[in-house]
């Protein structure tokens, strides 16, 4: 009988809504050397590109009082070694394992795409068009148009994977999130694609790292060798939880897109503000380099705040916030 934790992710059977974030946990697996893998819903890989990368010179992360900064520069071992040395052991991984592409063009997410729509252990990928520590790592994402795109031409070849996006905190202009989110999902003149049967994203990824920098005042250089890098960590939270909340209210919850909240989850509470806001399931990234176990703390926080809110089940609470807005004036 599933549990409380029990969480559908676009169709995606998961143990509990707690995956561990691209980039964070090695390029699969490794993790599994601190924690109990079948305790977590799920892993999603290190972001794979093409060609292997090496990602930033030296410093690559950089600890600050308000979380973390890091340029580690897409650093992956490239889609060939992906393939021949890490895709056959995902069958016997005792999670779901969501695959993290990344890119540079359009042929290039292409490429990665159908090589991972070929592994039958991987049910989803993560589009990744929101990476700030490379160069044009965000075009993708800032672009309405662009990225409706993009997502055609790698929807084509995800025939039977779902598609996941992680858009960027930070569109620019007049552009919203909810106009990304929508471009995202809503792909003009498309056939529906892929287990869900949709013509573009079957979740959202919100938010990935936020632009920023720190500055070593005394050498008078920058802290990390990009100079610029992404933050993550408590600092970025709540702006991600209205982030992920704006979508929910302006677009997800009509057109029944899931979200999976990114951004500073360190405790349960952090999980639940994402739920609450309207999220699926959440990505612990930052957590684990403070705490390689927090994922686990996190599950079992969620399970106990679970029973203790009388609901069945966690999906209950999905947008369950009280703002107020209904009550009588």
């Amino acid at each position: 009988m599933p549990g409380v934790l029990a969480t559908n992710l676009a169709g995606l059977e998961l143990a509990n809504p707690v995956l561990l974030a691209a980039g964070t946990a090695g390029t699969l697996d490794e993790m599994a050397d601190a924690i109990d893998l079948s305790r977590v819903g799920g892993i999603v890989t290190k972001s794979i590109t093409p060609q292997p990368r090496e990602g930033n010179q030296p410093w690559r992360v950089v600890p600050l009082e308000s979380g973390m900064l890091n340029a580690v520069g897409l650093a992956n071992p490239g889609l060939e070694s992906f393939v021949k040395e890490y895709a056959p052991r995902i069958a016997n991984l005792p999670t779901r394992v969501i695959g993290s592409i990344a890119g540079f063009s359009i042929d290039d997410y292409v490429q990665v795409a159908a090589a991972m729509n070929a592994i039958d252990a991987i049910p989803a990928v993560e589009l990744n068009v929101s990476c700030p520590n490379v160069h044009k790592g965000c075009e993708f994402a800032a672009d309405p148009e662009l990225l409706t795109e993009l997502i055609r031409e790698v929807r084509a070849v995800l025939t039977h994977t779902r598609l996941f996006v992680k858009l960027s905190p930070i569109p620019t202009g007049k552009v919203t999130m909810t106009d990304i989110a929508r471009a995202a999902v809503d792909i003009p003149n498309s056939s529906p694609v892929g287990p869900c049967k949709r013509p573009g994203a079957d979740a959202l990824c919100i938010a990935n790292t936020t632009p920023a920098m720190a500055i070593d005042v005394r050498t008078r250089k920058p802290k990390l060798g990009r100079i610029t890098g992404g933050l993550s960590g408590p600092a970025v939270h709540p702006m991600a939880v209205k982030l992920v909340f704006d979508v929910h209210r302006n677009f997800a919850k009509a057109s029944n897109t899931p979200i999976i909240g990114i951004g500073g989850v360190l405790t349960w509470e952090h999980a639940a503000e994402f739920i609450l806001a309207g999220a699926t399931a959440v990505e612990v990234g930052t957590g684990l380099f403070a705490d390689p176990k927090s994922p686990l703390k996190i599950a079992k926080g969620l399970e106990s705040w679970v029973r203790d809110q009388r609901v069945a089940n966690i999906a209950s609470l999905i947008g369950a916030i009280d703002t107020g807005e209904n009550q009588p004036r």
